[in-house]
């Protein structure tokens, strides 16, 4: 088996792995923003690995450049996604945390403190 394929493989296979991490952290966080968090972090590393392992296993050039591109355009649009997604969640009051006593975004994001928005 040639190197290139070995190669492209590895990043398919690591990028399963961290595939998996993200389900586990989706199932085993406590509240909303932990597991949003686990799923941008650790899903943009997978989804990045694999568009890098599926460009090395094409091997054509300009196939693999759209791979590429693709792999980048998920990179910078994954977490700009999340972040609106948990700061209108947050702004909203969306599955907040009880736990939590202090709100140090609250003035930031103009939402009062005592649940009147």
């Amino acid at each position: 088996m040639p190197i290139r394929l070995i190669t492209a493989y590895f990043f398919m296979v690591a990028s399963s792995a961290f595939a998996i991490v993200t389900v586990l952290g989706l199932l085993r966080f406590p509240d909303v923003y932990t597991r949003m968090h686990a799923a941008a972090v650790v899903l943009t590393m997978s989804a990045v690995l694999m568009t890098i392992g599926t460009a090395i296993y094409v091997w054509e050039f300009f196939l693999s450049a759209k791979i590429i591109l693709v792999g980048i355009f998920f990179l910078f649009s994954n977490p700009m996604a999340t972040h609106a997604i948990a700061r209108v969640s947050y702004k909203r009051q969306i599955a907040l945390p009880k736990e939590y006593e202090i709100d140090a975004y609250s003035d930031y994001l103009g939402r009062d403190t005592d649940g009147h928005s």
